[in-house]
């Protein structure tokens, strides 16, 4: 008799499969490292067929692994739809969350999928601004809640501290130029303000070439190979390759992520989302 597929580590492939490593999937589902690529051998293992294509550089997938992709998402689909069905969630509401660009495309999104499985009858509206405008958007109570990189001085509740790295075009070694060619977020980010500071230290000379509040407008100039630039660990794309020591660079500080609260907003859905969010993104959950 065929073992059924383990759900847990269909929810890994899945992970691995739409980040492309197992470094990044680790945080999407809350595991580390090592305990992904464990689980990708059990998987693998169970179904007796290799599932994945271990690259130095990315994890792909085979014909087998992209054929399993197709009925792993409708399973995992299907056991939340169920689970929703059967809970009968009694919880309701709109809660409006303000995020940065960044954070929105890559640490939010699982959070976000797992929070909607347990609260269906939640919505969230969504804003995107940079730190700073979201923390001006919480005193002014235009918002429920807001993540945030901490400004320096800056009273928050920090749910974990997230590595700050370069990056650049795998292609490219536009680190070699001087001055250096840097994209940068726009002014008043705490990401901006890190990779000005950690130049001047180190007396590195630089040339602005592109200063966006766009995460997606700044990784295409990276890509062109046209600058580098500085991104939490957790927002780094597979397109794009950390640098740092080896290359000259200088160490880039850590950023601290926390959650404001419109001290107005007293809905048992905001609660709901507060209490999941502070779980999902603490360090070590």
């Amino acid at each position: 008799m065929t073992a059924p597929l383990d759900l847990d580590l269909l929810k890994t492939f899945v992970a691995v499969a739409e980040t492309g490593s197992f470094s990044n999937a680790a945080p999407r589902i809350g595991r580390s490292q090592s305990a992904v690529s464990m689980q990708m051998q059990r998987l693998e293992q169970a179904v007796g067929k290799r599932l994945l294509i271990r690259g130095s550089k990315a994890v792909t997938l085979n014909a087998v692994g992209a054929e399993l992709l197709l009925h792993a998402r409708r399973l995992l689909k299907m056991s939340d739809e169920a689970w929703a069905s059967i809970a009968q969630p009694e919880e309701v509401g709109c809660v409006r969350l303000g995020v940065p660009d960044d954070y929105a495309a890559f640490l939010l999104p699982p959070v976000l999928e797992r929070f909607a499985a347990d609260y269906p009858l939640v919505t969230i509206e969504l804003v995107c601004e940079p730190s700073a405008s979201l923390s001006r958007a919480i005193e002014e109570r235009r918002i429920d809640l807001a993540i945030v990189t901490r400004l320096p001085n800056q009273p928050v509740e920090i749910l974990r501290r997230e590595p700050f790295v370069w990056v650049t075009a795998p292609s490219h070694a536009v680190w070699q130029d001087d001055p250096l060619p840097i994209a940068l977020f726009e002014a008043g980010c705490a990401a901006r303000a890190n990779v000005l500071d950690a130049l001047a230290v180190d007396g590195r000379a630089y040339r602005c070439m592109y200063s966006s509040a766009s995460l997606f407008g700044l990784t295409a100039v990276v890509q062109a190979g046209l600058a580098v630039a500085g991104l939490a660990l957790c927002s780094v794309p597979p397109s794009l390759r950390v640098i740092g020591d080896n290359e000259g660079l200088p160490r880039l500080r850590e950023l601290e992520i926390g959650i404001l609260r419109n001290p107005a907003s007293t809905g048992s859905a905001v609660d709901r989302l507060t209490d999941f969010l502070r779980r999902a993104l603490r360090q070590g959950s």
